[in-house]
């Protein structure tokens, strides 16, 4: 039997043995009473197609809309993944899950994306437990009064990346260019890695990963999913090797000061007097620069779409950027003081995440039995909350397709309305990071440049964040 009919007939059990499955636990699920509305799909598929579908076509709000408008404006039902999900809309439905961490849900994530970013050795273990023990180490490193320190950084690096990747060409492509240079800064910022080659071999990698990570989880060769586990093997190898090259360092007194995320880890004990495992420390390095390599990129590039369209907000933001240089002595690297007063540049950057969000959601696990808003969601269900809820509704945000920064004035949106980084205990703890690094990059960006898109009307799709097609390209004139 050759390769592709062992494929197949793998396929056919695999599928087979999932439609049972799925039968059993409807089986099971029709003595649950006041399920919330809506429909599972197909077998193990579920709606997952749609749910990419509506992203492919760079309208993921369909999807959530759609099925509001049938079902449910609060919460309704679908399988995605192979899982039944519980969708949790609106600003009511963003508080409870919110603010029902760990006494009604917990932090969820598909297996297969633990597949590619998780040691082998973990998989098994408690993936709760260990998060929230990155995350308190994450909020102390990640807090502004820490990161106010690396300013100076960012912005001496930003000079470098556009000075090199921008100034020497009339048109660029901004999508490329900003994962180039998130992905650069955070390896500095978290690792001291300054090796040009080295961080873009570690780059493609990443690469791999953040492509192929909510695929498919078919692991075939050649699929997306299979490729991000390839990635996913090689990041994790390099950054052992690199590990184990600052702990020798560090034994031999080399480095012994915390100059960086990573030696801070190593240095790190706990209460028991305990340093942190090599694994672990890769892999909360792992997932920090997966969210550099995507999610901050991706603001950036949708800041420069936006403020190219809108020459108006550009100026505003060119005023307020220009007085920030003026204030200073030449060469002067921005401070603290300095990104305080960028309060009309945040938003407008607050503006485009509104409407080009760089993450769609997150999911959550049941941990018991509770009701919301008259429904009963079981025990093992996963729930899910979603920025298409709220970010273009216009009970929230009125005339919510018209680009409008003065929403975030004063106290801005209403709670639990505007949330990019998440909210509750689980909050993004690198929104400071990004919200720095974002800013830092516009004051560069429009105190050197003035530049039109070169695509109009580019289409935009989500994979999961929204993707340029053509990657964004523009033509740039330096201010003379």
């Amino acid at each position: 039997m050759d390769l592709f009919s062992t494929c197949i007939l793998y396929l056919a059990i695999l599928y087979v043995s999932s439609c049972l499955i799925y039968l059993v636990r409807k089986q099971k699920l029709k003595g649950t009473s006041l399920l919330p509305p809506g429909k599972m799909g197909l077998p193990i598929i579920g709606e997952t197609l749609d749910f990419v579908m509506a992203g492919r076509k760079g309208c993921p709000e369909e999807f959530i809309r759609d099925r509001t408008i049938r079902y449910s404006p609060n919460v309704f039902q679908t399988s995605l993944l192979g899982e039944n999900l519980a969708v949790f809309c609106g600003a009511s439905g963003n508080k409870f899950l919110f603010s029902g961490e760990n006494k009604y849900v917990t932090s969820w994530w598909p297996r297969s994306v633990k597949k590619v970013l998780l040691f082998p050795e973990d998989l098994e273990k408690s993936f709760n437990e260990e998060s929230t023990k990155k995350r308190s180490f994450l909020l102390e490193f990640l807090k502004p009064e820490a990161l106010q320190h690396y300013i100076p950084i960012m912005d001496s690096m930003t000079r470098k990346h556009l000075e090199v990747d921008w100034s020497p060409y009339k048109e660029v492509r901004v999508l490329p260019l900003s994962k180039k240079y998130s992905f650069a800064l955070a390896c500095c910022i978290f690792m001291s890695m300054k090796d040009p080659e080295h961080v873009a071999k570690f780059s493609a990698s990443f690469s791999l990963v953040t492509a192929g990570l909510m695929s498919v989880p078919i692991n075939f060769p050649g699929t997306a999913f299979n490729k991000a586990i390839q990635g996913g093997k090689s990041i994790r190898k390099e950054l052992l090797s690199i590990i184990k090259g600052r702990k020798k360092e560090i034994m031999e007194d080399k480095d012994t000061t915390a100059r960086d995320l990573l030696t801070r880890m190593l240095l790190a004990e706990d209460k028991n007097g305990q340093v942190m495992k090599e694994t672990k420390i890769a892999s909360m390095i792992i997932g920090l620069l997966i969210a550099s390599h995507d999610t901050t990129s991706t603001s950036i590039t949708f800041v420069v779409n936006y403020l190219a369209e809108y020459p108006d907000v550009y100026e505003q933001v060119l005023k307020e950027q220009v007085a920030i240089a003026r204030s200073k002595c030449q060469d002067e690297l921005l401070n603290w003081e300095d990104i305080q007063k960028m309060r009309y540049s945040w938003m407008v950057a607050c503006e485009v995440m509104r409407l080009s969000p760089p993450a769609q959601g997150a999911f959550r696990e049941a941990i018991a039995d509770f009701t919301y808003s008259g429904f009963t969601i079981p025990k093992g269900w996963k729930t899910y909350w979603t920025v298409h809820s709220t970010h273009k509704d216009p009970r929230y945000f009125p005339e919510p397709e018209k680009f409008n920064p003065s929403r975030f004035d004063g106290s801005g949106p209403a709670p639990y309305t505007f949330i990019p980084f998440g909210g509750g205990p689980r909050k993004c703890p690198g929104k400071e990071y990004a919200r720095i690094e974002i800013l830092v990059f516009m004051h560069n960006l429009v105190t050197k440049f003035r530049w039109k898109k070169v695509i109009p009307n580019e289409k935009i799709t989500y994979n999961p964040s929204p993707i340029p097609v053509k990657g964004l390209p523009i033509r740039i004139d330096p201010h003379i």
